[in-house]
């Protein structure tokens, strides 16, 4: 194997393994990611650990600042209104180029999985809820075939994941059987082939996360600092 294949595949092994630990709550928002200490921890030179950022740059997972460095991409409270918002007018519409090309077999496991979500219990199955509500609704808007519009929903996504995380972690009772009722109407919708509902409720879902989370605690703890501290921070560290 010549060097740049061996770039490509250390790179490639950096970006998931650091991917996984971002969408996994190991690395919180705002983290910094400095080379050189990937590299060590990774085992890997700085040119595939340099490729791995990029690409997660590309996925909405880390934020890179010019000069001053790589960051788990955190969000302050007026970014997670966009992206929340966004969320709200984007996915109702996915979901209705969606569900017409969905195939059985695709409703049937979205069926499934909303089953296997309210089987985790919520909070006390907190990363197989992370994972089996993000395979559901990922899976629910796959019949879209709209390439940019897809790459756009998981870029969503992973920007809000540690947010969904909290929420989730925190959630009572009565707010995740409120959920898996919306996931239950999501796939009554699948099956109907009902459009209108199928979107309605997913606006509905989304709609009801991003007040749930603006009203906690939490999420003001959780909000990103600004670019200037960061720049600080990075004055102060070993830019990597």
């Amino acid at each position: 194997m010549d060097e740049l294949s061996v770039r490509t595949v250390q790179g490639q092994r950096v970006a998931g393994e650091l991917r996984e630990q971002i969408l996994s709550g190991e690395r919180a928002p705002g983290s910094r990611l400095g080379q050189e200490v990937l590299a060590a921890e990774f085992g890997a030179s700085r040119m595939p650990v340099r490729e791995a950022l990029r690409a997660l740059e590309a996925e909405g997972l880390v934020t890179i600042k010019s000069h001053s460095g790589a960051w788990v991409t955190g969000l302050d409270e007026e970014e997670f209104e966009q992206v929340y918002r966004l969320r709200e007018a984007v996915e109702p519409m996915v979901i209705i180029e969606s569900i017409p090309r969905l195939t059985d077999d695709q409703i049937g496991e979205a069926a499934r999985l909303a089953d296997e979500i309210e089987r985790t219990g919520g909070a006390g199955g907190l990363n197989a809820f992370m994972r089996l509500d993000r395979e559901f609704h990922l899976l629910t808007y796959a019949g879209a075939g709209w390439s940019y519009l897809n790459e756009l929903v998981t870029r969503l996504w992973n920007t809000t994941q540690p947010y969904r995380r909290e929420l989730v972690r925190q959630m009572p009772e009565d707010s995740f059987r409120a959920t898996c009722a919306e996931h239950a109407l999501i796939v009554d919708a699948l099956q109907r082939r009902d459009v209108r509902a199928g979107a309605g409720v997913v606006q509905l879902h989304i709609h009801r996360t991003r007040l749930t989370l603006l009203e906690s605690d939490y999420a003001v703890e959780m909000w990103a600092p600004d670019a200037s501290s960061h720049t600080s921070e990075a004055s102060r560290a070993d830019l990597g």
